[in-house]
């Protein structure tokens, strides 16, 4: 059985995890510490660009270049089995584990677990689905191997623990659609940004703001400068924000979904939303601003389905409720949108 993970240990885990939102490279590092602690044997991360139909990230750690190149050919299986159940799955906080979801009947006629896993001695596969709207889709899976056993009620708590964190991450990743943002450039490399970022201390106080910051800040946007401290216009976000940011600086490992999606605007405007990044762990955080203990990155949803998305995850919908939004921000009415998930 794996020991269980001290704090100082859970927390440089979480750590190498946020580092990864700025520099995608960190992955493989991550994603070997995430299977270390579930005890695993394999881990994939992946984001995909459904729209534009490409990568955007994908990252494995403990599979042989010949089995990942044999992988490949059963993706049409794995997606498919995934969405199915996802069509139906209650929360996306709720990981899918084959040895608790599937039918043996279904893994006996599996080519994807009888051809590809079961020669490798894996015997168990524990997903997170990250994101899931018609434009992107994220997830993280870890696999183990019949000598670790299947998956315990240990991993799914475990895995539940990581799950804000890497999604966080991965969220920022994509909003940012960058590669790596080098230390000796982070002015230069925040300004190119098209969402606006903003540095803060552990009282919000603001150390740093890239040129979309302060354009939003001077023209009346959704965030504002009150006496050198970062405000929401609304007093509920603005609750939000400082929480997070006091979680960031104390300690990030229990920031949770806290400052995930802030909505900052009116029901009656289009939605903007925050994503608080604690800044203070991690070597290539801490490096960029030794005083920041928080950046706050601010945008729109790209599309309706991305909006419904981040509106869910700001309110806690299901994914039903998700679908339903999704259609009505659409411009979808209501008979149309009920008559579209029969």
């Amino acid at each position: 059985m794996a020991k269980a993970l001290s704090h100082h240990e859970l927390s440089k885990l979480i750590g190498s995890i946020y580092d990864c939102a700025l520099d995608p490279e960190r992955w493989e590092h991550a994603l070997a510490g995430i299977r270390d602690a579930l005890d695993a044997q394999t881990a994939v991360l992946q984001l995909d660009d459904l729209a534009n139909d490409r990568l955007l990230i994908y990252r494995t750690v403990g599979i042989e270049p010949y089995w990942l190149e044999q992988q490949a050919k059963y993706i049409p299986e794995i997606h498919a089995r995934l969405l199915e159940d996802l069509s139906t799955w209650p929360s996306l906080d709720m990981p899918h584990v084959v040895s608790r979801h599937i039918p043996q009947t279904y893994l006996e006629t599996s080519r994807y677990f009888q051809e590809c896993l079961k020669p490798q001695g894996l015997v168990d596969v524990m997903s997170f689905f990250l994101i899931h709207t018609p434009t992107r889709l994220a997830g993280f899976a870890v696999a183990r191997h019949k000598r670790q056993g299947i998956i315990t009620e240990r991993e799914i708590k475990l895995g539940g623990l990581l799950l804000p964190h890497v999604r966080r991450s991965v969220i920022i990743s994509n909003m940012l659609d960058i590669g790596t943002i080098e230390r000796a450039r982070m002015a230069e490399a925040l300004d190119a940004l098209k969402c606006a970022v903003v540095l803060t201390n552990e009282r919000g106080a603001i150390l740093h703001a890239n040129r979309s910051a302060k354009h939003m800040l001077r023209s009346g946007g959704p965030i504002q400068d009150v006496r050198g401290i970062l405000q929401a216009k609304i007093p509920s976000a603005s609750k939000e924000l400082h929480s997070a940011i006091m979680l960031a600086a104390r300690d990030e490992a229990s920031i949770g979904k806290t400052g995930l999606a802030v909505l900052l605007t009116e029901p009656d405007l289009p939605p903007a939303f925050a994503r608080v990044l604690p800044m203070a762990g991690g070597d290539l955080r801490a490096g960029m601003e030794p005083a920041a203990v928080a950046a706050v990155f601010i945008g729109n949803a790209p599309d309706e389905h991305d909006a419904a998305d981040m509106l869910a995850t700001a309110f806690g919908l299901t994914l039903a409720e998700t679908r339903v939004l999704a259609s009505l921000l659409a411009g979808h009415t209501l008979a149309e949108t009920g008559a579209s998930l029969h």
